[in-house]
C-alpha cells in the first residue's frame, strides 16, 4: 500500500489553534469514507490506521487563534489509490469550530526518507507520565521493527498554541500538549525520532506512533533544520 501526503491550498482568515477534531468534523461531511464502516469500529488495523490528517500551519495571532497565510495547507496522509475519494474536497467551504476555510485544488507528494523525523502532538491511552509514555513509545517503534532513538523536545522556548505545554502545571521539561475531543481533554508530547534508516523512516510515516491519527496526532513529519 503505497502511502503519499495529499495536499489542498486553502485560504481564510483564522482558525482554532486546536482544530483536530473540528477539522475532522468538518471534512467528514464531504469525505464519508473518514467513517469507519458499520461494524468495523476499530481505527488501529486497515486504512484506519494509515490515514491521517495533518494540523493546519499557520502564525500564532492571539485568543488560541492561528492566521491562515499563503503556505497554509490542509494535507492528508493516506493511500495514493484514496486520492480519488478526496477529490471532492476541492472548491468546498470547510467550517471549522466557526471559522470558514475554502478549499482549493490538491497535489500529492511522496514521503521523503529522511533519518529525523518529528510529531508535534504523539497520544497513548493510559501514558501520561514522561517516563511511562517514552517507554510506551519505544514498545511501538519495536512493533514496528524500528531501531531508532525516540526522545521528547525540551521546553526551550517553544510556543504551546493548541494546548498547555510543559512550561506549565508541574513544570514538565518537555513540550507537552492538549487536544479537546468533544468534552474531553487529550493530553500528549511532541516526539523526536532520531537516526532512522531509509525503510525504518518511510514505515514511522505510514504507520505513526499513538492514535487520533484522524484528529492530527502521531503523524510524523520531516524534522527541520
Amino acid at each position: 500500500m503505497h502511502i503519499v501526503d495529499l495536499e489542498f491550498r486553502i485560504s481564510g482568515s483564522v482558525i482554532p489553534a486546536d482544530h483536530g477534531y473540528a477539522l475532522y468534523s468538518a471534512v467528514s461531511k464531504v469525505i464519508p469514507m473518514l467513517h469507519p464502516p458499520e461494524g468495523d469500529r476499530d481505527p488501529s488495523t486497515g486504512l484506519w490506521r494509515r490515514l491521517g490528517i495533518h494540523p493546519i500551519n499557520g502564525r500564532l495571532c492571539g485568543d488560541r487563534k492561528i492566521a491562515l497565510g499563503p503556505s497554509s495547507r490542509l494535507r492528508v496522509r493516506l493511500p495514493a489509490e484514496c486520492i480519488q475519494d478526496w477529490m471532492p474536497l476541492s472548491g468546498k467551504t470547510l467550517e471549522v469550530d466557526g471559522d470558514a476555510v475554502q478549499v482549493g485544488m490538491p497535489m500529492a507528494r511522496a514521503l521523503s526518507p529522511v533519518p529525523a523525523l518529528r510529531s508535534r502532538l504523539v497520544t497513548i491511552k493510559g501514558f501520561l507520565e514522561p517516563e511511562d509514555f517514552l517507554n510506551a513509545v519505544k514498545k511501538q517503534l519495536t512493533a514496528l521493527n524500528i531501531q531508532a532513538e525516540a526522545m521528547f523536545i525540551p521546553v526551550g522556548k517553544a510556543v504551546s498554541a493548541e494546548g498547555r505545554s510543559g512550561s506549565l502545571e508541574n513544570k514538565c521539561p518537555y513540550i507537552r500538549r492538549t487536544i479537546r475531543i468533544s468534552n474531553r481533554e487529550i493530553v500528549g508530547y511532541a516526539l523526536r525520532v532520531v537516526n532512522l534508516t531509509a525503510e525504518e523512516s518511510l514505515d514511522l510515516q505510514e504507520q505513526g506512533i499513538g492514535g487520533r491519527r484522524r484528529f492530527g496526532c502521531g503523524i510524523f513529519v520531516p524534522e527541520r533544520n
